[in-house]
């Protein structure tokens, strides 16, 4: 099949790390999950920890955090009526995956701290970051604020510091299953490959690292018979359907790794995602025939994963049938499934939109270019052509009837 080369604006160093991986692999190759894996998330060399800082408006991309505080404040009003629908326990644990760099923890923590001071006062934030270098912005930013830090019990653990069915409270990311490693598979002549990446070699010497590194791909056997599952799972007769040769898409078997480690370690309340994706009727429609794996570098995206290696996120959009049949076989219960903009709106982003109007120009720091721009981010929040048309699935486990019987806010819409 076509090679992709690296490009020489990559990091070296990691290039030098992942040439290592497949050299000392069966077959000289790696799976593209695990090329993936090393490029984002190597402890010294990917992305997210070299790269970190490049998250923003001036960076590589930004999500609905760098927009200013009122997602995570609307986010926060969630959680204040999770809590009360769950009778108000205490401690109630904030479980945030995948941080970022702290921007919506300390929204969310300011906002409670000022507006609900009595369900401030009962919760336990604990933070699972994979990124050293993400841990650590985030450690800085809130421990700056020290009305927070000193307030309130701030965390950073791994999941194996984490008790089964410890929790009671809610856990909840933010663009973060977009992100884990994919699989990469290709449909050629009625069977499933597997998409490898290995070296194009220019040494004569066997297993041996060229001097100019250049990733090639090539195609071989599945390296798990949990792709097939998959596809089982989420009702998808890739196979027996009417897919083109050359099919090629992605299997995200992270998420569903994933979804069973948080729910075991849940207890009693819900687990919150907001990520971009599809219906696996829409993610893996024939005419979709690339797949959804996207790059983005300073805030223009592609889908070579194999340019800026080290420097460039690397995504794909996330199946939510996955999410939802994984969560059922995990125990987690359904809650609902919206749009962020109609779950932000139920939740109070109307009324902020409204009170742009019946501002006061003659206050300080307030002028109608200030309050434009306002009311341009909170149109972003909501904009069905942006981040307004992600998606926030709601799942549970442990509630009573009487909870279960209960509309939570942002679904209200």
């Amino acid at each position: 099949m076509t090679q992709r080369l690296s490009s020489e604006g990559s990091n070296s160093a990691l290039c030098n790390v992942i040439a290592q991986q497949v050299a000392n692999s069966p077959n000289q190759r790696i799976t593209f999950a695990d090329y993936m894996d090393l490029a984002l998330y190597h402890p010294q060399q990917g992305y997210y920890s070299t790269r970190a800082i490049t998250i923003g408006a001036q960076g590589d991309f930004f999500t609905s955090p760098h927009l200013g505080s009122d997602f995570g404040e609307l986010l926060a009003e969630q959680f204040v009526d999770m809590w009360r629908s769950l009778g108000q326990p205490s401690p109630f644990t904030l479980l945030e995956m995948g941080a970022g760099q702290g921007i919506l923890a300390t929204d969310i923590l300011q906002y409670l701290q000022q507006q609900y001071p009595d369900f401030f006062q009962v919760i336990e934030y604990v933070v699972v970051e994979r990124s050293p270098t993400l841990r650590l912005q985030q450690q800085q930013r809130l421990r700056s604020h020290k009305h927070i830090a000193e307030s309130t019990s701030i965390r950073w653990c791994t999941w194996d510091e984490i008790p089964a069915d410890s929790i009671v409270g809610c856990c909840f990311s933010n663009e973060l299953v977009d992100a884990f490693p994919v699989h990469q598979v290709v449909l050629t002549e009625g069977e499933l490959r597997e998409v490898y990446v290995t070296l194009t070699s220019s040494s004569s010497a066997p297993d041996a690292i060229p001097d100019t590194i250049q990733f090639a791909e090539a195609l071989g056997e599945l390296s798990t018979t949990q792709l097939t599952e998959y596809f089982d799972l989420v009702g998808i007769p890739l196979l027996s359907g009417p897919y083109p040769e050359g099919y090629r898409t992605e299997v995200n078997l992270a998420a569903l790794s994933w979804l069973q480690t948080v729910a075991d370690r849940l207890q009693h309340g819900y687990l919150l995602t907001i990520d971009y994706g599809y219906p696996a009727t829409r993610y893996y429609s024939p005419v979709r025939s690339e797949g959804t794996l996207q790059c983005y570098y300073q805030h223009r995206y592609h889908n070579n994963p194999y340019l800026y290696v080290g420097y460039q996120d690397i995504t794909a959009h996330v199946d939510f049938t996955a999410l939802e049949r994984q969560g059922d076989r995990c125990g987690l219960k359904q809650v609902g499934l919206i749009q962020q903009g109609l779950f932000l709106m139920a939740l109070g982003l109307g009324d902020r939109i409204a009170a742009i109007s019946h501002t006061d120009l003659s206050q300080p720091g307030q002028s109608l270019q200030t309050l434009l721009a306002r009311r341009e981010t909170l149109h972003a929040l909501a904009s069905p052509m942006g981040l307004g048309n992600f998606n926030v699935l709601i799942q549970s486990k442990g509630l009573g009837s009487a909870e279960q019987q209960k509309t939570l806010r942002g679904l209200s819409f």
